[in-house]
Formats: C-alpha cells, structure tokens, sequence
C-alpha cells in the first residue's frame, strides 16, 4: 500500500514568495485546508533544525476527540527557495516521522509546486488504527489551491469592501 500523496501545481508566482509563504508559521496556517491548524507562534524558519509551534484543533476534521493541542513543528529539510520538509513532535512519544513537504522549481509560469505527505515511517504500532493518512490526497490539492490564491492576488483590503452606511 502506498503511503506517501503528492500532488503538483503550477502557481502564477515566483519560487521566493511561494517559499515566503512555507517557511513562515502564520503562512502554514494562513493555508492550511484542513481547519486544523489555528495559530502558530515562532520564528520564519531558515534550516533544518528550526522549530515552531502550531496551535491545532482535530475538531474540523470530527475523526478523534483530541480537542485542542499544540504540535511543535520541527523542519527536517530545508532549502530556501526550493525545498522545506518537517515533521510534527507532539503529546505521543516517541515522535510519529510523518513528514510533510514542498519543493517549488521555477517554471515559465512562475513556480511549480510539489506537495507531499509521508507516512511510511510511521511505528508498526500505528498501522491499520484509522489514524494515518491524517490529512487526504484532496486536502494537499485543495491547500496549494489556497497557496494559489495566497500569492497571486493582492492582500484584501477590508477597509475598501466597507460601505459609508455599514459603520
């Protein structure tokens, strides 16, 4: 059985500010379509090694009742511009190993985006419980779709969209 999804998409926007999206904690959760992700506190990564926290909530997903929790993101991989793999450390020790990723190649229309989930390495312990995949091949697809959309249209400007008779 394969335990690994990737999907690709062409987005209209070069490697740098597709990959300024991935490597910022707010960006993960800005387009997450899970519904998992809440909040994230730290740092823009920039190494492998790097960490951040992720404020989650399994409630979207209405699967198993975990409530809120926090994960600490611990990139694996790291290649500015190009490549950002990480994994997720939690309340379950040892850690899971599933990984999650994107490489992004500069393509005529801007950037080709690859991303991915990997669970092959997940704990023989863990297989065949309902848990793994966490996140379906559609979720990837529907994520880079709101990546799409993060970076190739201008932020919303609320103010603009406020009519005189709405305050």
């Amino acid at each position: 059985m394969e335990e690994r999804f990737e999907v690709q998409r062409t987005i209209a926007a070069p490697p740098a500010a597709v990959f300024a999206v991935l490597s910022d904690p707010r960006g993960h959760v800005a387009i997450d379509s899970s519904g998992m992700l809440q909040s994230a506190e730290g740092d823009r990564v920039a190494r492998a090694g790097d960490r951040f926290v992720v404020h989650m909530d399994r409630e979207s997903l209405n699967d198993f009742p975990l409530g809120k929790y926090d994960v600490t993101v611990v990139i694996t991989e790291f290649e500015r511009d190009a490549h950002i793999q990480w994994t997720v450390e939690g309340a379950i020790k040892p850690p899971l190993e599933h990984l999650y990723g994107y490489r992004v190649e500069a393509a005529p229309e801007g950037s080709l985006v690859t991303s991915y989930y990997d669970w092959s390495r997940i704990p023989d312990e863990w297989r065949g419980k309902g848990v793994f995949p966490v996140i379906p091949e559609a979720g990837l697809r529907a994520t880079l779709g709101i990546l799409a959309r993060t970076v190739e249209q201008p932020a919303l400007d609320l103010a603009a969209l406020t009519s005189p008779g709405d305050s």
